[in-house]
């Protein structure tokens, strides 16, 4: 399996179950794994035969805009089914962690891994 990774994409979201958290947005971090759909690019060189990352770090912005997600786990599934429908990835690793969102940790998340059904 071939997979393009994106670290430390930092984005303002709305998310949180607290009263004052629905009132902010806060800073999320993203890490992703993305596996590629085929193996084309690698005789190709053409960016329309692989995942544009810079499209899929708009497209994750663009769903922070959209709504506002309660738990973190709420927000990975949508970002993984977004991966994998919109760019036909078979497979994706998602890290989405909270920065600052506890006094006593710089950073809290979760990290799920979602696969096409066949």
């Amino acid at each position: 399996m071939d997979i393009i990774f994106l670290r430390e994409i930092r984005l303002d979201a709305r998310i949180g179950i607290y009263k004052r958290e629905k009132a902010i947005t806060q800073i999320v971090e993203l890490d992703l794994d993305i596996a590629l759909p085929d193996d084309r690019v690698f005789t190709s060189g053409k960016v329309a035969d692989t995942i544009d990352y810079a499209v899929v770090i708009e497209r994750i912005r663009a769903a922070l805009v959209e709504q506002h997600y309660g738990l973190v786990e709420n927000l990975a599934e949508h970002v993984a089914q977004i991966i994998l429908g919109e760019f036909h990835a078979p497979w994706v690793r998602v890290s989405i962690a909270k920065i600052g969102a506890q006094r006593n940790a710089r950073r809290v998340g979760v990290v799920i891994e979602r696969s096409k059904k066949k």
